[in-house]
């Protein structure tokens, strides 16, 4: 009996417990709804016990408030709770905006602010004018066993490739396909060079002078001068690859100097050289006579008044691609330290060619301005490798379609029954050249506006 009364006894005290214990969750639950006494539940929670802790964890806006002036709490375990648990945190849609507006200014705020770009300001002529005196600078990486070969005093033809350090891939087309060095037959040796400065902007192509230098090493064809690598200074490239030829290769008997980015027919160049004697002036390409100064400030060729005051150039080959005897680049290079620099490199070696009294020649085969579609032909595919076949040098190809010219044009397949007619008449800056309509004033007119591949 008395077991039984103590049965009866504690299942009463427990029952009063669970009573109480629910009397008090209720109490809490009215409170955090209530958003009563909050600093006395921050305390609370300090000096509570883990299943205290477990039970504030789901309100997680409480949890961050208490950890502003507590220790940091250990870990609390994850816990589902009941949907009127999660009343107390829902939210209007004001304040989730509200919320949504905040994080974003924070990520903005953390993200740092660039300075916007600089607007290119126009080339300072004055400046060109007031350095352009200081015209020796170092060759910081030199070639000087390109022109001794074995058995003979120097190559037939050298090839003389502008460059610039980021185009590593135009110099590897150009080695693999016509700057390809070696022996041709009837004993003619042909060796390579790519003329470089510094780069401007050096922090585009990290570690660029040991990538160079690695260049160099591995193909020993890269001469790069102490300079800084711009249009304008296409120049100084000009005169000091001539001082270069007059040191390092006198005895070179022809050379080919033109750009990266053309497709050079070599076998036809040197069927041109054949009967040529090299001690003698020499000097071809795409000329261009009657050409006037560009006074429109947006051209890339602009030149001031107070630059150049003459009304026209003196006739000068097109930076593409020409071609001319030793003896005439010797002549060239003692010439051009006696002219003032002019920042156009094509009009400089007309002006140069025009003191030593030597007469440019032009080839209907160097294409240095593209290819306008013949009148006569309007269905004329130009990207025909049969159509190529027949010229020296043609200007403004990607380095895809050097290759594919390349193998097109050494494919043993290749049949081609007829040639293509070119124009002989001599070069004029004219827009009837390449439109076949009457030509404007030649003084609004631009360079390296043509495109090799016409849309037909």
């Amino acid at each position: 009996m008395r077991r039984l009364l103590r049965v009866k006894g504690d299942v009463l005290c427990t029952m009063l417990l669970l009573l109480l214990f629910c009397l008090l969750f209720y109490v809490r639950q009215m409170v955090l709804s209530s958003g009563w006494d909050r600093p006395v539940w921050k305390l609370e929670m300090n000096s509570s016990t883990t299943s205290s802790r477990t039970l504030l964890g789901a309100s997680g806006s409480k949890v961050k408030e208490s950890r502003d002036i507590a220790l940091p709490p250990p870990k609390l375990p994850t816990i589902k709770t009941q949907s009127k648990i999660k009343a107390p945190q829902a939210k209007s849609k004001t304040q989730v905006k509200a919320k949504g507006k905040s994080k974003s200014r924070r990520k903005n705020a953390a993200k740092p602010t660039r300075p916007p770009l600089p607007t290119l300001p126009p080339f300072d002529f004055e400046g060109y004018l007031k350095a352009k005196d200081n015209r020796n600078f170092s060759l910081l990486i030199d070639q000087p066993e390109k022109c001794h070969i074995d058995g003979q005093s120097a190559p037939y033809m050298l090839i003389a490739v502008k460059s610039v350090a980021a185009d590593f891939d135009k110099r590897q087309v150009v080695r693999r396909t016509w700057g390809k060095e070696g022996s041709f037959p009837n004993g003619v040796t042909i060796r390579t060079v790519f003329l470089l400065g510094v780069p401007r902007n050096q922090s585009s192509l990290p570690l660029w002078d040991r990538l160079l230098a690695y260049e160099s090493q591995s193909f020993k064809d890269i001469l790069l001068w102490d300079f800084e690598d711009t249009f304008f200074n296409l120049t100084l490239k000009e005169t000091h690859f001539l001082t270069w030829v007059n040191s390092s290769c006198p005895h070179i008997k022809f050379i080919f100097k033109g750009d990266a980015d053309v497709y050079v027919n070599i076998e036809n160049i040197l069927e041109l050289l054949e009967g040529q004697t090299p001690e003698e002036d020499l000097f071809v390409g795409d000329i261009i006579v009657n050409a006037k100064p560009i006074r429109r400030r947006s051209s890339k060729y602009f030149v001031p008044e107070f630059v150049y005051g003459g009304s026209l150039y003196p006739s000068y080959a097109g930076g593409g691609g020409f071609v001319m005897s030793g003896h005439t680049a010797r002549r060239l290079s003692s010439a051009c330290q006696q002219v003032e620099l002019f920042p156009i490199d094509d009009v400089f070696l007309g002006m140069c060619l025009q003191v030593i009294g030597v007469k440019p020649s032009r080839h209907q085969g160097f294409r240095t301005f593209g290819i306008p579609r013949p009148s006569a032909a309007p269905n004329l595919q130009t990207f025909d490798p049969c159509f190529y076949r027949e010229l020296m040098v043609v200007h403004s190809l990607s380095v895809p379609q050097i290759w594919l010219m390349w193998n097109l044009l050494h494919d043993p397949k290749l049949s081609c029954h007829s040639k293509a007619r070119a124009t002989s008449k001599p070069f004029s800056w004219s827009f009837e050249y390449r439109t076949g309509q009457a030509a404007p004033d030649t003084q609004d007119m631009d360079y390296g506006v043509k495109q090799v591949f016409v849309t037909h």
